[in-house]
């Protein structure tokens, strides 16, 4: 048996690919179990995030499972793989291990130290778990990369000043309109990543921050934490009228604002300039919304360049790392 790994991410594919190929959480595991009961696969696992899609396997001929397994990709997401297959990056052996690795240390992530990372990793691990699709093979590759992740993170400096993509969001708000401390904040989207902007928002602004989501009982937990304020879904449209920024991560299979939506909003507003910074895959805001006049969108792709200003000192810790990540996989390699 050998380790196989199919995927793309924000290297590799731009978010208009990349929304097309996710794996929501409620199907993760039947999809997971689909993957694990192809011929020639023994194992599977899948990683999926804001910023990568992939699949994780231990199958008897890598080279053989290639094809089928693109191909079950695309039917996975009812795709032609064809026109994505120029995205995705496969790796198989000592090159997967390596991989996997490197992604559990956060060294592959577009902010290099990213804490969350770690925790998705593990997340995807348990749902391949809980439906069995893991065996001898992942269950050791992963125990593996977590305690090479916990070396790189212990043992260097790479996490010392990490930012999350959420932070980049942030940052990102801040450099467009200055100061924060007078602008009026929406958050849509009660999960992890929303609720990272949150914690880095209320430290620049005074104005209590708003929370839409849809279920409502979340959206006024995360309030309640925040010191802010919470609004059903039904009245978005109201919230986007007073917000200033607006920062929106549900990754709902739909658009949740679109240029119809936002038409009508900026007509409420007279024309006030917004910032919408959506960084949900799939995307929440339709990028029809950036041709209104005075609404500027923001994508996570965006995002990048704010990450690229903070990474200088962190690759020089990267560097200790990725001797930490070869030392482990040589070790697994030899097992």
């Amino acid at each position: 048996m050998s380790i196989l790994v199919i995927g793309l991410n924000h290297s590799t594919a731009p978010v208009e690919v990349r929304e097309k190929i996710t794996f929501p959480g409620d199907s993760e595991g039947k999809v997971t179990r689909f993957f694990a009961n192809l011929d020639g696969v023994e194992e599977a696992m899948i990683l999926s995030t804001c910023n990568r899609a992939e699949i994780i396997v231990s199958a008897d001929d890598p080279a053989a499972r290639r094809e089928p397994l693109i191909r079950a990709i695309g039917e996975v997401h009812g795709l032609d793989p064809d026109p994505f297959r120029e995205f995705l990056y496969v790796r198989s052996g000592d090159a997967a291990v390596r991989h996997v690795f490197r992604v559990a240390a956060s060294l592959d992530s577009m902010v290099i130290g990213e804490p969350q990372i770690l925790g998705q990793v593990k997340e995807g691990y348990r749902r391949a778990a809980d439906v069995d699709a893991t065996g001898p093979i992942l269950n050791r590759l992963l125990h593996r990369a977590f305690f090479a992740a916990k070396r790189v993170r212990t043992e260097t400096g790479v996490g010392s000043a990490a930012v999350s993509v959420a932070y980049a969001a942030v940052e990102l708000a801040r450099k467009i309109l200055g100061e924060l401390n007078d602008k009026s904040v929406l958050l849509i989207g009660a999960g992890e990543m929303a609720e990272l902007a949150a914690r880095h928002l209320i430290t620049q602004v005074k104005q209590p921050v708003v929370v839409v989501n849809r279920t409502f009982e979340n959206a006024c937990n995360l309030a309640r934490e925040l010191r802010g304020s919470a609004v059903r879904m039904e009245k978005l449209e109201e919230g986007l009228v007073d917000a200033d920024v607006v920062i929106t991560s549900t990754g709902s299979c739909e658009p949740l604002i679109t240029r119809d939506h936002m038409r009508r909003v900026m007509r409420r507003r007279r024309y006030r300039p917004i910032f919408l910074i959506d960084i949900a895959i799939p995307r929440d805001v339709e990028p029809a919304a950036n041709d209104v006049d005075s609404v500027y969108l923001y994508n996570i792709d965006d995002l990048q360049a704010v990450v690229e200003e903070n990474l200088g000192e962190r690759r020089q810790e990267a560097l200790r790392g990725e001797r930490i990540v070869e030392e482990e996989v040589t070790k697994f390699m030899n097992w």
